[in-house]
């Protein structure tokens, strides 16, 4: 019998993949021109070596996977131990310690307010701009552990015990007794469910215990970070509403009551824990006066709020990158998506807003470097400039990732690609510290009770008059908007939009290229532009605009 080999037959390469890009991975984050000449502006220039290495770190495969990891397995609330013992711990997945243990030890917690260096905090926010760009979910325990020192240092004896620690670089997780510990991170409880925003609202209560501590009870609606060591809460004391240092762990090594009910089950910030948590015969200690709990825990908001513009320039920048990298390497109808005109506008457009946004942001991180060390006028710009900056840097992120996203069309609607975490998180920073409304309704407090911020944002807007005409219409018209008297708040948001784009066009127009002010001033202050991105006015070099912002 003659047996026969049957044929093979040929292979079909159904797989072969062809015109994608590349993976972003092993590039430098901080090769950003207009952050690195920002920074050096602002007199941090002394910082761009390390800001090179955070930022090859940032952009390095590694960071890559610890961020994927930190959101792919999202902290766990353990209520209790094996034996029923109440501890209300969260556990994180390893890959969130790797991301906060670089955040710490890279100074970007409260470590600025011990470097005596002038730049210190600009430097620390641009290296929260590059590091947050790995992953933005943990930047949430290092902005309130650098915003809480200023309000600490209303108590004095406090501050002295713990500031210490809330400024070291080292990074020392687990539930201790807090002055025991390396370093520290902090907190912030204040709204309650039935008051969110409206903090007078507030129910909890605190009663003094007879031996300088209170005892607080009640309920938090929204409490981040719950594995923090330590936390400033408001509370309802005999003298009014009133700031108080809530250790998660008491001098003796007992566990501070802190019930944590649930975890929030968010839309974004999957990586961080936010909680509800609940005093009953806690301890804390009074920070500030009693009544003036506000005014104590504002300094932390402020510089939270801060946090929240930078951040929000940073989750733009990730976003534009993203998209640029993807049209250079992507072919659609016979040339580059790079190429093509209307491409070109899109990434031209979002480009301009990206960098608008981080002019601002290292602006005012400048302004708080400088009101630290005793500028009057930097510290009245910066009352109304971060408010200012807070409401419009923050509502334009969503807005910016969405459109980056649309750039890498299918590619970027799956996890993968990172994008649709980028979107998840763009709406957080304009809710956080105060939404929209209330950063407008902060700048029309801050005209009425200190006419001195206004005075100084317009002498920084004035430094670039008679360089651009459109800039200069759009000053004379908000100053027209000022002198206004009716329906103040209902028109709140318009007057507050119209300031941060007069300032924007000021700085661009100051310190960057003339091709993204003369963009940015047609198309955001003189209204030759559409409402979408991609709709820049004819005569725009929409390539050089780019090449300039993203170099190859």
């Amino acid at each position: 019998m003659t047996t026969t080999t049957p044929p093979v037959p040929a292979v079909t390469a159904t797989h072969e993949v062809l015109n994608q890009p590349p993976p972003l991975v092993d590039h430098d984050v901080a090769a950003d021109p207009t952050l690195l000449a920002a920074v050096a502006r602002e007199g941090a220039g002394w910082a761009a070596e390390d800001l090179h290495r955070l930022g090859r770190l940032a952009g390095g495969e590694q960071a890559q996977r610890w961020a994927d990891e930190a959101n792919r397995y999202e902290p766990r609330l353990l209520t209790h131990d094996r034996y029923g013992h109440r501890v209300d711990e969260v556990d994180f997945h390893p890959s969130w310690h790797r991301l906060l243990d670089v955040a710490v030890a890279e100074g970007l917690a409260g470590a600025p307010w011990a470097d005596p260096r002038p730049g210190a905090h600009v430097a620390r926010a641009a290296g929260l701009y590059v590091w947050s760009q790995a992953e933005a979910g943990h930047s949430c325990p290092v902005s309130m552990t650098y915003a809480v020192v200023p309000a600490l240092r209303n108590a004095p004896e406090l501050a002295a015990a713990y500031e210490p620690l809330l400024t070291s670089r080292v990074y020392d997780p687990g539930l201790r007794t807090p002055l025991g510990k390396r370093g520290l991170l902090a907190g912030m409880g204040m709204t309650e469910k039935q008051g969110g925003s409206d903090v007078r609202a507030n129910t909890t209560t605190a009663t003094a215990a007879g031996d300088g501590s209170y005892r607080l009870r009640g309920h938090k609606w929204f409490t981040s970070a719950p594995m923090c060591d330590v936390f400033l809460v408001l509370a309802q004391a005999p003298g009014g509403l009133s700031c108080f240092l809530v250790p998660r762990v008491l001098p003796d090594g007992t566990r501070n009551t802190f019930r944590i009910q649930r975890l929030k089950d968010k839309l974004g910030n999957r990586s961080n824990a936010s909680s509800e948590p609940e005093f009953d015969d806690t301890v804390a200690w009074l920070v500030g006066d009693e009544g003036h709990g506000v005014r104590t825990i504002i300094e932390m908001v402020a510089m939270t709020r801060l946090d929240c513009v930078t951040g929000s320039a940073s989750g733009m920048r990730a976003a534009l990158v993203q998209a640029v990298h993807h049209a250079r390497h992507r072919s659609a109808f016979g040339a580059r998506l790079a190429d093509k005109p209307l491409m070109r506008n899109v990434l031209a457009d979002l480009a301009v807003e990206s960098q608008a946004a981080t002019v601002l942001a290292v602006r005012l991180a400048g302004a708080v470097d400088r009101a630290a060390r005793g500028d009057a006028a930097e510290q009245a710009f910066r009352r109304l400039a971060i408010a200012v900056g807070k409401y419009w840097v923050c509502k334009r992120q969503p807005a910016v990732v969405g459109e980056a996203l649309e750039c890498l069309g299918g590619n970027g609607y799956v996890e993968e690609s990172g994008l649709p975490r980028l979107y998840r998180d763009a709406p957080l920073n304009s809710i956080w510290e105060g939404s929209g409304n209330v950063q407008a309704l902060d700048v029309l407090r801050a005209l009425h009770r200190e006419p001195d911020s206004l005075a100084a944002y317009f002498a920084e807007v004035d430094a670039a008059a008679g360089a651009d005409r459109h800039l200069d219409a759009a000053a004379a018209g908000l100053r027209a908007m000022l002198a206004g008297r009716e329906d103040p708040e209902g028109q709140a948001r318009r007057v507050v939009e119209r300031m941060a784009l007069v300032l924007q066009g000021s700085l661009l127009v100051r310190h960057g290229p003339t091709a993204v002010a003369d963009a940015f001033c047609r198309s955001r202050l003189a209204g030759d532009g559409g409402l979408a991105f991609g709709t820049l006015p004819r005569g725009i070099d929409t390539a050089a605009l780019v090449e300039q912002a993203v170099p190859v």
